[in-house]
């Protein structure tokens, strides 16, 4: 069932997890923005300079510049009969210049998957990650080391980023999330996009068959 889809929910919400499996079951490239600059920065392209000199600087790279690269990595071949996006729009702003660019190829957004998760998991799931300075991730609650406070294999310490401190994840939630992310699914409601919504809560198996329940290939 190949189309242009969307895969949406606040942080934490298992989006990078659910993604690449749902676009492999439905032969549909998995794009998501971020992968895409990385991309383009590590290839040198015209754009990725670009992007680089802002990155360099600290700054953001500009809405414009990343619905370029989008627009982009979607003229390629694999993309020509479907997608599903990650990560992006992440404003109403984002969105307007999507939905311009879908309809200048004539496959606007077939549908906005909404993975539901409440606040509470959101700051659960995030703040509960520990990580070692070799980059292994772990999770309090989920996937705990054998030594609490300890990596497995190297034994370093781990330790909580300050940005998944819980007061931090609360904020980006309220203050990012619902103030500027959530309008952009009221924003295809209104157009009339078909939206399904799944639970996202439970086990990563859960979940997908929540998915593929919703929508069979």
């Amino acid at each position: 069932m190949p189309g242009a889809y969307l895969i949406f929910g606040p942080p934490g919400a298992g989006k990078g997890t659910q993604a690449p499996r749902l676009a492999e079951r439905l032969a549909i490239p998995h794009i998501s923005t971020g992968d895409i600059l990385r991309a383009n920065v590590k290839g040198g392209t015209p754009l990725g300079v670009e992007a680089k000199g802002y990155m360099d600087a600290g700054d953001l790279v500009p809405d414009e510049l990343v619905v370029r690269m989008l627009g982009d990595r979607l003229a390629e071949p694999d993309a020509v009969t479907g997608f599903l996006l990650d990560g992006f729009p992440r404003n109403v702003a984002q969105a307007d210049a999507l939905d311009a660019m879908l309809a200048e190829r004539g496959s606007p957004l077939d549908c906005v998957l909404v993975l539901d998760v409440s606040e509470e998991e959101v700051v659960k799931r995030i703040s509960g990650r520990l990580t070692a300075q070799n980059g292994r991730v772990y999770h309090e609650l989920y996937d705990p080391p054998q030594t609490p406070g300890v990596d497995d294999e190297e034994g370093l310490p781990l330790i909580r980023r300050p940005d998944d401190e819980p007061d931090v994840v609360r904020n980006r939630y309220r203050n990012v999330y619902l103030a500027q992310t959530l309008p952009v699914r009221e924003h295809y409601s209104r157009a009339g996009v078909r939206e399904v919504e799944i639970d996202g809560i439970g086990t990563t198996d859960e979940v997908a068959a929540r998915i593929d329940a919703a929508l069979p290939a």
